[in-house]
């Protein structure tokens, strides 16, 4: 590979979705070298007047009037989602509450779908929230924790996973998208391992909605949730999404009985009747101004086409691949990410003995990753804005850093904490 500036450029002339970065704010001009798109996307350039049009027209002028074309907004942005990013069908997807809850509901749910059976999987290096909503499900029913070991660099191995499944196993809770190392897992195969173990599996999309296509419907993926403040861009604590196969909607009944879940919820009857599909899913009144966000962002993803996000995705983490075996391996920097580009998400990890004052450094030079423990410094160059240039310009930083000491002043990480 040329690692040249020159040959950044060259990427980025022939880029097909290059124009999409001037429909993001400050993408342009704001001077930053932002590669933490994996943990907040940049804002769109559409979303402040979608929301001011809702603000000012539907809510400043429309009042209670305006509840026609709000109540039904979870389920239509859900079938934009299904349809543009998932690949699950319509009548699938719902948007409306956190990642937290949705996994809490969607978890419970599945518990109860396979009675007799007393033990949840989930993988021991996934993300705190799936891990501790699992530890919390499973000490409330009196069921057992089955943590699949995984590595932290190159992910789970599905050998392991299978001999962790046996008749004992209800749900399977596991990410697409490694939070820490962008390890990738083949959702359709583990999806036909749980099966044949007569197990439901849980996926959680949040590194993964966005940047890889998960197929969801072609895969026969059972229950999946997902946050849309990432490659979604729909802006910070923007709801998320949950996905039910449409053949297990009506057998499974959430633990949150909310009225916006209820077959004939203005009929206000006295006791809780499960509306059909997806519907039932729904808890309480929708945030339809946080939902018009991630309609924005949703359209754009749509539009720029996953296949097309995921191809420039690898080659933009190919070049930082590359560029940290020429220029930052000599420094003690090491690969912390699977090697082969197609068993990797959208972003790339490198370890190093002082990552946390190396993120800092880069910080206070413009350049913006992010830091995960134990010592890894997270690369996440968003395709739909992120250009080839950026990447070999954050990486030329990195690189200076290292070689003039430049983050050996700054205070470690515990010394931040306490």
């Amino acid at each position: 590979m040329d690692l040249t500036r020159a040959a950044a450029e060259a990427l980025d002339a022939a880029d097909p979705l290059a124009a999409f970065r001037a429909r993001f704010a400050g993408a342009g001009d704001d001077g930053l070298l932002y590669l933490d798109g994996n943990s907040l996307g940049r804002m769109p350039e559409e979303t402040p007047a979608a929301l001011a049009r809702v603000v000012e027209e539907e809510w400043g002028r429309g009042l209670v009037r305006s509840w026609s074309s709000w109540i039904d907004a979870g389920t239509r942005v859900g079938d934009l989602l299904a349809e543009g990013v998932l690949g699950a069908r319509p009548g699938e997807v719902l948007v409306g509450d956190s990642t937290t809850v949705d996994l809490y509901e969607l978890l419970v749910a599945a518990a109860d779908a396979r009675p007799g059976r007393d033990v949840l999987v989930c993988c021991a290096d996934d993300f705190p929230t799936d891990r501790y909503v699992v530890a919390g499900v499973a000490q409330a029913r009196g069921m057992t924790v089955r943590e699949v070991p995984a590595d932290i660099d190159e992910g789970l191995d599905p050998a392991v996973l299978a001999a962790a499944l046996d008749e004992r196993v209800a749900v399977v809770v596991l990410s697409a998208v490694a939070y820490r190392s962008g390890a990738l897992v083949d959702v359709g195969a583990v999806t036909r391992v749980a099966r044949d173990a007569g197990a439901l599996v849980l996926w959680d999309l949040s590194h993964a909605a966005g940047a890889v296509p998960v197929e969801l419907a072609a895969n026969g993926a059972d229950l999946a949730v997902g946050c849309t403040y990432k490659y979604l861009n729909s802006g910070p604590g923007a709801p998320a999404f949950l996905y039910v196969r449409r053949e297990l909607q009506d057998q499974l009944r959430q633990p949150i009985w909310g009225w916006f879940g209820q077959r004939d919820q203005f009929a206000m009857g006295p006791a809780y009747d499960p509306a059909p599909g997806i519907g039932r899913f729904a808890l309480g009144t929708p945030p339809v101004l946080a939902t018009v966000a991630v309609e924005v962002g949703a359209r754009l993803v749509a539009e720029a086409d996953v296949d097309r996000l995921a191809a420039k995705g690898r080659a933009l983490g190919e070049l930082v691949v590359a560029l940290a075996d020429a220029w930052l391996r000599p420094h003690g920097v090491a690969l912390a990410s699977p090697r082969d580009p197609a068993r990797r998400g959208a972003h790339v990890t490198l370890a190093h003995p002082r990552a946390w004052q190396l993120t800092q450094a880069l910080v206070d030079r413009g350049v913006v990753p992010d830091f995960r423990t134990p010592d890894r410094v997270r690369l996440g160059p968003a395709p739909l804005y992120t250009r080839f240039v950026d990447v070999w310009d954050a990486m030329a930083c990195l690189r200076e850093v290292l070689e003039t000491g430049a983050h050996e002043g700054y205070p470690t990480e515990r010394a931040r904490v306490t």
